[in-house]
């Protein structure tokens, strides 16, 4: 069989990344825990096979040919690949905990309060949370998966699991909110309007959806009270100190208790609720941890507060 129609040996592939990636074969050879000379032989059984020079030996060490780079950086991503299959598969068999990256303020404001139950329920994931402040890759080995609002696109190299659309609004404590009821939009000029920087982008989408105009709304935001994080913003409107844009999910319990009030309801903006999966992450405990999140959101979707058109 000809070189374009079979693989080369596994051996000779494996022998051909390590001396490539360490630029040494007797370097390889320490790796792979086979003699030099074995190495060499399998080096050259693979250029054989391509019938190609894949190093340049004409100088110290080791240097891939064209061809050879070519070959190694399809060679390598490969053999990343089963190096993560087998580790996700050890790590199932083994029990590993599955580690959920989450927003600080997603994680303290909706998924601390539920979290005994999600542990009982879920008790064969072994859960371990943390806060994902900083954008964490969820592509890091020690990420099994991400919870996140996103917008599309998603990303093509992960699997995203969207859990629900999210929906943002206006809302402050009762004594503001309360007296802009049935007001106009721009009445809540009357007060602080309360920004994040960690999500700039939500005043400008409730403006997108409700039609009041951006440009007024963005001076507003320049002349308000700016906060570095979410869960700040949603104290500092707790406090009273003015009008935040908040996603309902995050205060669905204030809401349920009047503790916020949001006078013109919510709008849906194109982000969603996802749960991301990256590569090596165990699939089937993604998909039962996803199942479990939705059912939680859809149990608490008839919390106060009605959408806008």
């Amino acid at each position: 069989m000809t070189a374009s129609r079979s693989l080369p040996s596994l051996n000779a592939l494996k022998a051909f990344e390590a001396a490539a990636r360490l630029g040494s074969v007797t370097a390889a050879a320490e790796e792979l825990s086979v003699t030099h000379g074995a190495v060499s032989r399998q080096i050259r059984a693979l250029e054989a096979h391509f019938d190609t020079v894949l190093f340049d030996r004409s100088g110290r060490g080791l240097v891939l040919t064209p061809k050879g780079d070519r070959l190694h950086n399809g060679v390598s991503q490969a053999f990343a690949g089963l190096r993560e299959s087998c580790q996700s598969l050890v790590r199932e068999l083994e029990g590993a905990p599955f580690t959920l990256a989450c927003p600080g303020s997603l994680l303290a404001r909706w998924l601390i309060p539920r979290l005994e139950r999600l542990h009982r329920e879920l008790s064969e994931l072994r859960l371990h949370v943390f806060a994902s402040e900083g954008d964490p890759d969820p592509r890091r080995h020690d990420i099994s998966a991400m919870l996140a609002f996103l917008e599309p696109p998603w990303p093509a190299d992960m699997t995203v699991i969207e859990l629900a659309p999210e929906t943002i609004g206006a809302v402050a404590v009762p004594d503001i909110a309360d007296t802009l009821i049935d007001q106009p939009l721009e009445a809540l000029y009357r007060y602080t309007v309360l920004d994040t920087a960690s999500r700039p982008q939500a005043w400008r989408a409730w403006a997108r959806h409700t039609g009041i105009d951006p440009v007024q709304l963005d001076e507003a935001r320049r002349r308000g009270q700016g906060f570095e994080h979410l869960y700040y913003l949603l104290e500092a409107a707790l406090a009273g100190l003015g009008v935040a844009v908040a996603p309902k999910l995050l205060i669905a319990d204030d809401l349920a208790q009047r503790r916020l009030v949001a006078p013109w309801g919510f709008v849906e903006t194109s982000a969603r609720l996802c749960l991301l999966l990256p590569a090596h992450a165990p699939r089937q405990a993604g998909e039962r941890l996803a199942a479990w999140l939705r059912e939680e959101i859809g149990a608490g979707e008839d919390v106060n507060g009605q959408t806008c058109p």
